[in-house]
């Protein structure tokens, strides 16, 4: 198996709504919602890969031999690697129909679970978006992280009552669907900007799961999060498929570290494709990484095995990267190992 093979045999499924790019940089794609890209221009999604482009790593080959540590140790667990699949949802509608939302989440979640990740579930309207993927949640004993959109009324808290006794890894809330309220007022359902004092009620509610907000993209966005106590946040601009002109998420992500320091547990997402990716994510402050796309196509290319490969192939390329840098584990990722090419004014 290749990834030229995965990528092959998605193509011939996901048309014509993804290409399959040979490097996915929303370029293609540019304003195809429904579809695989970025809203209006798709700046937001080009951004985000343009940005991780202009990052360099610096190597440095004196030292001797030695193993490579990836795992990453997170709400009592233990991960081969820092990297788990993005929540998507949708999956019928943007990409041609051929998995149900139930038959990708399984794919995601098995197949991470084989390479000792995890993989995040989406949600959202009609009600297989977030349903269809809880029997493979279950499956996998709770193996798994769902995320809840910020429903208006008691309508998140009813999706809480149905994750909690399959006792998940975490739960998460993706407050910027929140940018997704008018077409769900079409569908007769409510999307609402949460306030602080409602987050901190929500997350009570979660009864000791690790909570995790994602769609942050200001450092005062962050110190919010953390007041409100959640355990991790998401620095993420979903995808570029809320707002065209969102910044790249790691343009934001070292103001937001500074902000919090490591009072949270950060994760970082936004065209993250290969080991060098989330080696320069971690070297900007996140703490693991979210990837979106790309797993999309591993699932449809090759199912469950395809996704366990795309994951144990990026992880390999990160401790390619780490023994190139003389990083013996996660944490001796710092930002003298990278240089920023970006320009990042007001930040």
């Amino acid at each position: 198996m290749t990834i030229k093979e995965i990528q092959d045999k998605a193509r011939k499924v996901m048309a014509p709504n993804c290409r399959v790019c040979r490097v996915c940089n929303g370029k293609a794609c540019r304003g195809e919602v429904p579809g695989a890209g970025g809203i209006g221009s798709g700046n937001a999604f080009i951004r985000s890969f343009d940005y991780l482009e202009n990052i360099e790593i610096y190597g440095d080959y004196l030292h001797g031999e030695y193993p490579v540590d990836t795992t990453l140790s997170l709400f009592d667990h233990v991960f081969s690697a820092p990297v788990f699949a993005a929540p998507v949802a949708g999956v019928t509608g943007n990409y041609n129909g051929y998995y149900s939302e139930a038959e990708y989440a399984e794919c995601v979640l098995l197949g991470c679970k084989k390479a000792g990740t995890a993989a995040f579930t989406g949600d959202g309207s009609p009600v297989d978006y977030f349903e269809g993927p809880l029997l493979s949640l279950e499956a996998v004993d709770g193996w798994g992280i769902p995320t809840v959109k910020p429903w208006g009324g008691r309508e998140a808290f009813r999706k809480m009552d149905m994750v909690k006794p399959l006792h998940p890894i975490a739960i998460a809330m993706d407050i910027d669907g929140a940018g997704y309220a008018r077409a769900a007022a079409a569908q007769n359902t409510l999307l609402t900007a949460k306030s602080p004092e409602e987050l901190k009620e929500i997350i009570e509610y979660a009864e000791g799961i690790p909570f995790i907000i994602k769609g942050i993209l200001t450092p005062e966005s962050a110190v919010k999060a953390v007041e409100c106590g959640a355990s991790a946040i998401v620095v993420s601009s979903h995808g570029g498929r809320v707002n065209e002109n969102t910044p790249a998420p790691m343009a934001v992500l070292p103001a937001i570290k500074k902000a919090v320091g490591d009072s949270v547990t950060i994760f970082v997402d936004g065209a993250i494709r290969n080991g060098s990716d989330i080696f320069k994510a971690l070297a900007f402050g996140a703490d693991a990484v979210l990837i979106g796309r790309p797993y999309v196509v591993a699932a449809h290319g090759e199912g469950i095995e395809g996704v366990a490969y795309y994951t144990k192939r990026i992880i390999r390329e990160l401790e390619d990267v780490m023994r190139f840098t003389g990083c013996r584990n996660l944490k001796e990722i710092t930002v003298d190992h990278v240089r920023d090419h970006n320009d990042r004014r007001g930040f």
